[in-house]
């Protein structure tokens, strides 16, 4: 029997996310990004078609390498205005109960303390219903918006991020003892200072020398979630990563990817399915497969090509408004690496030309558009889900929230007719609801190791 498909919504807190001109079209309400009640209702919308949860990309900087600056991102709304997605998750969470909020935060603007504070805070307020997209950057006008002269080169940015992660494990999994907290009225003592632990590191790239601020929260670590696709990238998904965002349109490919992360994470001491893989996809769907048709050609009409491509240009750090572009562009690209070679006109993504990038990154950023009625697009997603050998999909919208309203009414029926999706949500934290298992890390999970009865038990055994 085939397994489960678990499926998440994407979306950023801006107005042009996947779907460059899709904002355009006057059925479009992504323009109300800015408003509470806009994501309330998406979050309560989502929770009635049981979606496991909410994806929120982000960048930290403007799309400025297509023409050498931000003007058409800024034109285009080329995910341009955008605001914080942590911000958003407290208010949704109170709407719902089960709906889970992974959100997207890059290390390297991120000072230690604070960023492990207020995944710490989230954690609490979901009660156990947040996720961390692990991401390291890739625009030069984020890393110069930090403070920084230009971005850190990529593979340095992976050991960056390697020192970031123990340090993170650190405070959320080391810092508290699980029963520090005491809560002794008649004492007097709320917490008991022996069992809160310094943490203290001197390391290539930070320095920190301070207790946790927070208790232990349901899951203490977030669900970590990350998307490299290079060499390095995967390499350090496999060795952290709970959840995995992949992309591509051919299932071959994707399933050879797949195949090299799983290998990759039992070499890490991990099992090769302690990480869920969500595939990118867009679904245009209606009640028959020529209704979803009509729809797709009307949405069409309002792909932008330019914004489409100063979306690549930001996503590979080639500028695509010049016409010489060849394939060995990709091979010193400082950005995503995966996308460069992807898109790169002549490259493996068999990309002709700029147009033939404009229109597939135009609607859905690239990944398979599925387009039909409730069956075309159910036997669509058990394919893919099969041959590649993936857990779920990262669903994007071409019309927010048409398109997903749409897989609520049309596809999730027909997922759950078939027993490729849950008709209820199970209990506990999301962790829990996505491995079946306890809120906290697996214990050969490398964050497992900084526990303080892990870290007492190596000791003994060391001076044994």
């Amino acid at each position: 029997m085939a397994r489960e498909i678990q499926l998440n919504a994407f979306a950023m807190n801006c107005v042009g996310h996947q779907s460059q001109g899709m904002w355009r079209n006057p059925r479009d309400h992504s323009a109300d990004y800015k408003n509470t009640k806009h994501w309330v209702e998406l979050a309560q919308l989502l929770e009635r078609g049981k979606f496991d949860g909410l994806f929120l990309a982000d960048v930290v900087g403007v799309y400025d390498v297509y023409g050498g600056s931000p003007d058409t991102a800024l034109r285009e709304a080329v995910q341009v205005p955008t605001n914080d997605p942590l911000l958003i998750i407290p208010a949704m969470a109170q709407a719902t109960q089960h709906l889970a909020f992974a959100a997207t935060v890059n290390l390297s603007h991120e000072p230690p303390l604070p960023f492990a504070r207020r995944m710490s805070t989230l954690d609490h307020m979901t009660e156990g219903r947040i996720g961390w997209n692990i991401v390291t950057g890739y625009l030069d006008s984020g890393a110069k918006g930090a403070g920084a002269g230009k971005q850190v080169a990529h593979d340095i940015r992976y050991d960056i991020a390697e020192e970031f992660m123990s340090i993170q494990y650190d405070f959320w999994e080391g810092s508290w003892e699980e029963d520090a907290v005491r809560r002794d009225r008649d004492a007097g003592v709320f917490t008991d200072p022996a069992k809160v632990h310094r943490v203290v590191h001197d390391g290539e790239y930070f320095r920190v020398n301070a207790v946790h601020l927070c208790e232990p929260s349901p899951q203490r670590t977030p669900v970590l979630y990350q998307a490299g696709s290079s060499s390095k990238g995967t390499t350090f998904a496999a060795r952290h990563a709970e959840c995995v965002f992949v992309g591509g349109n051919a299932r071959g490919k994707m399933a050879a990817d797949v195949a090299k992360l799983r290998a990759l994470a039992v070499e890490a001491g991990r099992g090769p399915n302690d990480i869920k893989v969500f595939a990118l996809a867009t679904v245009i769907t209606a009640a028959t497969d020529e209704e979803a048709q009509a729809k797709y050609e009307e949405y069409k009409g309002y792909i932008s090509p330019t914004g489409a491509l100063a979306l690549m240009s930001g996503w590979t750090g080639i500028d695509f408004s010049k016409p010489e572009l060849t394939a060995a562009s990709a091979e010193s690209s400082n950005a995503i690496q995966g996308a460069a070679a992807a898109f790169t006109p002549g490259g493996p993504g068999q990309h002709r030309d700029l147009n033939s990038i404009a229109q597939s990154v135009g609607l859905g950023g690239g990944g398979p558009v599925l387009v039909g009625g409730p069956k075309r697009i159910a036997d669509e997603l058990e394919a893919w889900a099969a041959e590649a050998d993936l857990d779920g999909f990262n669903l994007a919208y071409a019309i927010m929230p048409e398109t997903f309203a749409d897989i609520v009414d049309h596809v999730i029926p027909e997922l759950q007719r078939r027993g490729l999706f849950k008709k209820d949500y199970a209990q506990g934290t999301y962790r829990e609801k996505l491995f079946g298992r306890g809120p906290r890390l697996e214990e050969n999970h490398p964050g497992a190791a900084k526990r303080q009865g892990r870290k007492a038990a190596s000791a003994a055994k060391v001076s044994a």
